[in-house]
């Protein structure tokens, strides 16, 4: 079994130890008779850093560390320990910088799970750290903006007492009389307690910071529903610090585009998306009205109508230029819904070479097998129902030629 060294001191970012084992699997591993290495658990994400040969230069990065069923821990590496033996002395360096935030986002979880404990009686059933942002899932089944902010309040009081955060051991059944925060998930006999003092107690082998006020701050990002309750998210120390000012800098080139104070953009961004509604109804209803303009045209220019049209069934055949597909879609639809014996073969070059087919209802044609007959020839694809289909050309080139072919096998089946 690995000597936790981080259980006891998790500041230690520099150790000595021996190889225990060289691991022969897809990636190069090894297994040391203790580490400062914290392994990933609890919701804790893993530490990097390096181990260095004592009998010659090489270095290799730790990528990755793990806990094995058996009470090691793996120390994944960048690189193969060729000719290395059990025995063979080491010395690890653990990234500070990663470790440190690390100890602020996970003792700031532990202030901030207590906080919606004695504040609302919200148990933490889940904790998970990631690389920019943290969060715990809350066993409750309302949560307002205002309980948020409080909990944030009184975590960040706990922070500036700078409470001290100690280490303890206790049997189960001494913890049991202790009154801890949450029931631990392990079986051990010997519980390691984290003590944020007249505060919070609760079983964890994760690392910790000595004093509530390394922590820095803790802010609340966000929170919402989920299956098993409500998940905040946050962020604590520097991490705090960096989304802050991300979110900061964001604001101010906001305000920018508004030419507006940071605290007005929400109001300016309500405005704009108003007035974008607004337009967009605008546009919408202007579009139609020139669908049906530009359908009154083609119903009274002979040169829209093909060649050959019987039984009283007129087939209107129209190139757009620079129409999109919505535009010619409203057009047909306009023909051949007010018309009791109208074809439309429409198409359009840009903004994308499309075709749009149609029938006034009751006729005996099949509009999307047309097309598709079409779409062969020209390398596109599309499809729709009897009376209205629609496809994509790769090319706006002899969109035409296609549709008088169209209308040319229509008029060899009326």
């Amino acid at each position: 079994m690995t000597d936790r060294l981080y259980y006891h001191d998790s500041f230690l970012y520099d150790f000595d130890a021996t190889v225990h084992s060289v691991l022969e699997t897809p990636r190069p591993a090894v297994i040391l008779d203790r580490t400062a290495f914290y392994p990933t658990s609890g919701g804790q994400i893993h530490d990097t850093g390096h181990l260095s040969l004592a009998q010659d230069d090489r270095k290799f990065r730790v990528t990755e560390v793990v806990d094995t069923e058996d009470g090691h821990i793996v120390h994944y590496l960048d690189a193969p320990l060729k000719n290395i033996q059990p025995g063979t002395s080491v010395h690890g360096a653990v990234d500070a910088a990663r470790r440190r935030d690390h100890m602020q986002q996970h003792s700031a979880q532990h202030v901030l799970s207590a906080a919606f404990i004695r504040l609302f009686n919200f148990p933490t059933v889940s904790f998970h750290m990631a690389d920019d942002y943290c969060s715990i899932d809350l066993n409750t089944p309302t949560l307002s903006r205002e309980q948020v902010e409080q909990a944030e309040g009184l975590a960040n009081q706990v922070i500036l007492e700078n409470r001290a955060v100690e280490v303890r051991y206790a049997s189960r059944d001494e913890a049991a009389t202790l009154g801890l925060r949450k029931k631990p998930a392990t079986d051990r006999e010997k519980l390691r307690l984290i003590d944020i003092h007249h505060f919070d107690l609760s079983a964890c082998g994760g690392t910790h910071v000595a004093q509530t006020g390394q922590i820095g701050a803790v802010l609340l990002r966000k929170f919402e529903k989920v299956r098993q309750g409500y998940r905040v998210e946050f962020v604590a120390g520097l991490r705090a610090v960096s989304t802050a000012r991300r979110d900061f800098s964001a604001l101010t080139e906001a305000a920018a585009l508004f030419s507006a104070h940071i605290y007005d953009v929400p109001q300016q961004a309500r405005k704009a998306l108003d007035e974008n509604r607004a337009l967009s109804k605008q546009r919408e209803q202007s579009q139609k009205d020139l669908a049906n303009a530009e359908a009154a045209t083609l119903l009274a220019s002979p040169q829209s109508s093909a060649p050959s049209a019987a039984d009283g069934v007129r087939v209107i055949v129209h190139t757009f230029q620079d129409r999109d597909l919505n535009f010619v879609k409203l057009v047909a639809q306009k023909l051949t819904r007010e018309q009791p014996s109208v074809i439309t073969l429409l198409a359009t070059r840009s903004p994308l070479p499309s075709l749009v087919f149609a029938q006034s209802q009751g006729q005996p044609y099949d509009m999307s097998a047309l097309l598709k007959e079409v779409m062969a020839r020209l390398g596109g694809r599309g499809g729709g129902t009897k009376d209205l289909a629609q496809g994509g050309a790769p090319t706006g080139e002899g969109l035409p030629e296609a549709l008088s072919a169209a209308a040319q096998k229509l008029s060899q089946n009326v």
